[in-house]
């Protein structure tokens, strides 16, 4: 158990050290994460998770894992193998897995015993007759013609309904609340459909399904969990989740809490907006980097420790509110300074040749190598040699023939510095046909080596650079963010009207040979350019996580 000044500070914790503090439920702390198994995890469901484990983890409790596959026609045993691996990638383990599919003959017997009650119905309408008979708010809805049957013809109508003798939507079950109830929720809702689906675990042996709010609470219950922790939108569910509870008198009833889900700027995380772009081929998958899902994250290069350190910084709050992206990146960014390797590379390649660097008897360019830290916060990380010739790769940016105002990198006539090697002087240029510039020459300063000259003077621009025969071909995906939009669909009603078409460019570079040994997934700085992660199937492919420069800093500055 956390030491309690250690714990955050915020009413889920405040609740369940009071429930702790006085005995209840013999002082256990048992929480769940329950998606539904019908896609991939994403940025929202981390906030889930770290709230789920955290809270019980902090008060020496325990968190389950239920898959609420209640839905057969949506659901996947891929989607559930994928929601394991997510959750323990992002650094949790589940004290158990469990499914509300396990629990299918507890709720049907659990349902028979509220029909028993008189307080849960069979009705003959259809989907569209039930909805229009709810109402609306201020408008308070109409009592079924089915609400009266009796107990035995009930019980009968429902088995049968579990028996498989009537057709898919005949029939519904129904508990027995209040059609004039203020919470839209507790007018009579639907507890069973007929669904003759097969089901991802269960196959063909049930042909009705139970609702989620009648799985639920049901499940909480059945597994002991203490506090149920779930997102605002489930907080007009709460008082159905306790009276069926109430109707079932189940002893030491777990207790619902709502707390806001987290929202990022410029991202979408609804899974069918998501899912319409996976299957309209704008992302290569759930798994693109473009995608806010957790594998996309990943592939990203997005560090499982900067994810949860984001979602604790946020806070459990009961506003929704929408976070900005440059925040999470900003943890990103910041995990990356401390654990990844540098590396040179240049992505927008423009050939640089020295024409006084020595050869060798043999008429071929001298190589030298140069010491070079592998992190400089981590000295612990060691050196490595990079090879230095007369040939070298620049950024096409870094050389302008005819510079602007206040450019301070190479240009005819300037001295720059290559990081850790020498003072270079751009002396004239090389153009094909159409007048574009392929080739800088320049001439380098031999006392200067290490990148700093002897009699002293200073340059105001270090470049970076890859010796050119030595130099490892890579591709590299550049990315924008995929909304356009702070607020995708706000100005429109829809998300993905504010797409954008440029959100990825592919592009082929050069890179020091120490890069071939990064292993995939493994995210490296390509100095002055970012932080770029190897792609986990793809040799030689490499995503930029994020920049170098930290926008949320900015943002914050500018706000004052």
């Amino acid at each position: 158990m956390t030491e309690p000044s250690a714990m955050p500070s915020n009413f889920i914790y405040d609740a369940v050290r009071a429930d702790v503090e006085q005995g209840k439920r013999d002082g256990r702390v048992q929480t769940r994460f329950p998606p539904e198994p019908n896609g991939y995890l994403h940025i929202g469901h981390a906030k889930a998770i770290v709230v789920d484990f955290g809270v019980a983890a902090d008060f020496g409790g325990i968190c389950v894992l239920r898959l609420d596959d209640t839905n057969p026609e949506t659901e996947e045993t891929s989607f559930v193998e994928s929601i394991v691996a997510d959750i323990e990638w992002l650094g949790y383990q589940p004290a158990d897995v469990r499914y509300a599919s396990d629990y299918f003959q507890q709720l049907y017997d659990w349902a028979e015993r509220l029909i028993e009650k008189g307080v849960a119905y069979v009705d003959d309408q259809d989907g569209a007759a039930i909805s229009a008979g709810r109402g609306g708010f201020g408008k308070p809805g109409v009592n079924s013609p089915y609400r009266d049957r009796s107990v035995e013809e009930n019980l009968e109508l429902f088995r049968r309904m579990r028996a498989g003798e009537f057709a898919e939507g005949s029939r519904v079950l129904r508990a027995k609340i209040d059609m004039a109830h203020e919470n839209m929720q507790m007018r009579d809702p639907v507890m069973y459909r007929i669904r003759k689906v097969a089901h991802h675990r269960t196959g063909d042996q049930w042909p009705i399904y139970p609702n989620y709010d009648w799985a639920h609470g049901q499940s909480d219950a059945i597994e002991g969990v203490t506090h149920s922790l779930c997102t605002l939108e489930f907080e007009s569910h709460r008082p159905l989740y306790d009276w069926f509870l109430q109707q079932l008198e189940v002893e030491d009833a777990p207790r619902q809490y709502e707390f806001a889900r987290l929202e990022l700027t410029h991202t979408v995380t609804s899974k069918r907006r998501l899912a319409k772009l996976v299957m309209d081929g704008v992302v290569d998958g759930w798994d693109d980097a473009r995608m806010p899902t957790l594998r996309g994250l990943r592939r990203r290069g997005y560090p499982a420790a900067a994810i949860r350190n984001f979602c604790r910084e946020v806070g459990t709050t009961r506003t929704n509110s929408r976070q900005s992206i440059e925040a999470l990146e900003s943890y990103v960014r910041r995990e990356l300074n401390t654990t990844s390797q540098r590396r040179m590379a240049v992505l927008h390649p423009l050939k640089l040749r020295l024409t006084n660097w020595p050869v060798d008897e043999r008429g071929e360019p001298v190589v030298e190598y140069f010491e070079v830290a592998n992190n400089p916060e981590r000295p612990e990380d060691g050196t490595r040699q990079v090879p230095f010739t007369g040939e070298l790769w620049i950024e096409q940016d870094d050389f302008r023939e005819v510079p602007p105002p206040k450019y301070f990198r190479l240009s005819p006539g300037r001295e720059v510095r290559l990081r850790g090697a020498f003072f270079v002087t751009a002396t004239d240029v090389v153009k094909n046909d159409d007048g574009e510039v392929i080739e800088v020459l320049a001439t380098y300063d031999p006392e200067s080596r290490g990148g700093n000259a002897a009699d002293g003077r200073r340059v105001k621009s270090t470049m970076h650079w890859v010796s050119a025969p030595h130099a490892v071909p890579l591709k590299a995906a550049l990315y924008e963010r995929l909304f356009t939009a702070e607020a995708p669909g706000e100005a429109t009603g829809e998300a993905l009207d504010d797409l954008n078409p440029d959100s990825r460019k592919v592009v082929d570079g050069w890179a020091e040979p120490a890069l071939v040994d990064a292993t995939p997934g493994e995210v490296v700085q390509f100095e002055r350019l970012g932080y770029f992660a190897t792609d986990l199937d793809q040799v030689m492919l490499f995503h930029r996580t994020v920049g170098l420069r930290d926008e949320w800093a900015a943002i914050q500055k500018r706000n004052g």
